[in-house]
């Protein structure tokens, strides 16, 4: 039986010819070099929680299988394969994983890459403590099957972290007009305001996959420092949430 997809090929399309830039922190995708320290501060504390795992202990994330969905280039799966888990990073646009391959290599570690859907993972039975889902809800064509998928990949009382971007004015300013038309950090069209997802419509979504959240966070640029934050208030742009999956 073939599995269903929700991949939006025009979606995939931007991301593969930017394949090659992914590890170039002045390149298309400064903005996610800039967001990632934030970002694992926010992702490793929350796996640490929800397993009791000690962040400074070495390695505390082994044991844990971890998948990593919209890999790309690999920004997330490197340090969580550093920090112990066993990783599998995966992309529906196949240009991406050479590079990952490659920099993973290089970077003397171990991460299964493979270019697949989340729906066909889910079909094939895989399974995983942690799933994280980053900036990848914006771009599908069924954000509901989507995360029904990734649901599905969790062990029970297995911990799903997403992060998207808020449909609000700030956003349209700052993702479309700031991101892509005035800094040029991503090529025009990258993102649709259209598609964006505000926090109670994900957890809405979240809840209707069969998720329980139990946080959210909003990511917070400071232009004067020309840094990121995690904040309790601020969702109005990037935002992340923590879902479980019932025991």
């Amino acid at each position: 039986m073939t599995a269903t997809t929700t991949v939006d090929p025009s979606e995939i399309a931007k991301f593969e010819a930017m394949a090659a830039e992914w590890w170039d922190p002045n390149g298309k995708f400064k903005p996610l070099h800039m967001l990632n320290p934030c970002r694992l501060d926010y992702l490793t504390s929350q796996i640490a929680e929800e397993f009791d795992r000690d962040l400074g202990q070495n390695r505390p994330f082994d044991g844990l299988r971890l998948l990593d969905i919209g890999c790309g280039g690999g920004l997330l799966c490197e340090p969580m394969a550093r920090l112990g888990a066993t990783v599998v990073g995966v992309d529906a646009a196949g240009g991406n994983i050479p590079v990952a391959q490659a920099h993973a290599r290089q970077s003397g570690l171990t991460i299964d890459y493979r270019h697949t859907t989340a729906e066909a993972m889910a079909e094939a039975g895989e399974a995983f403590d942690v799933v994280l889902n980053m900036e990848v809800v914006e771009h599908v064509a069924d954000p509901l099957a989507y995360l029904a998928a990734c649901q599905r990949l969790l062990n029970p009382g297995g911990l799903h972290l997403c992060s998207t971007i808020n449909r609000t004015a700030k956003s349209f300013a700052a993702a479309i007009v700031g991101a892509e038309y005035v800094m040029r950090w991503l090529p025009r069209g990258t993102h649709d305001w259209a598609r964006f997802i505000t926090p109670d419509e994900l957890y809405d979504l979240l809840r209707k996959a069969g998720f329980d959240p139990v946080d959210r966070k909003g990511f917070q640029f400071n232009p004067v420092s020309w840094r990121w934050s995690l904040s309790d208030r601020d969702l109005s742009v990037n935002y992340v949430t923590a879902s479980l999956k019932p025991a």
